[in-house]
């Protein structure tokens, strides 16, 4: 938004922000309400959340769609091995379980908008995108061992 939200894909990038905003707001209830303690790596994944956000955009929209097709990509995967392993509990968590399902849809949904929106046009697509997943990747790797 801060580099793209005046553009003509600022209403795009807006709508998927507002989601994001959504995720996160719900995720802080869910701790809160079942008392888990968040990674402390947080405030870094934020700062280089919004680094990568921002970088990619001053690349452009299609890199900046690149870039979310990468983190999405990433995240629907992540969504999904949680789902697998949430189904494998007698005792599942349905409000749990239904938010990370909604989540992953909406996390595909801006992955589809990405492709939608020329991120295989930007310019060394495959090896920027491979670099975004596997920094991702490191990323939820590190905080599932580091709480």
């Amino acid at each position: 938004m801060a580099i793209l939200g005046n553009t003509e894909k600022g209403p795009l990038i807006q709508h998927m922000w507002d989601q994001e905003k959504a995720h996160r707001a719900k995720f802080e209830e869910l701790i809160r309400k079942y008392r888990v303690r968040p990674t402390v790596m947080t405030p870094i994944w934020n700062v280089a959340g919004f680094m990568l956000g921002a970088g990619s955009a001053l690349l452009g929209d299609k890199a900046a769609m690149a870039c979310t097709v990468a983190v999405e990509t990433v995240i629907v995967e992540h969504y999904n091995d949680q789902l697998r392993e949430l189904m494998q509990d007698p005792n599942i968590n349905k409000e749990i379980l239904d938010t990370i399902k909604q989540f992953r849809d909406e996390e595909q949904e801006h992955h589809d908008i990405g492709i939608d929106h020329g991120a295989e046009q930007a310019p060394f697509y495959k090896a920027f995108s491979e670099f975004v997943k596997f920094g991702c990747k490191t990323a939820i790797s590190i905080s599932k061992s580091i709480v």
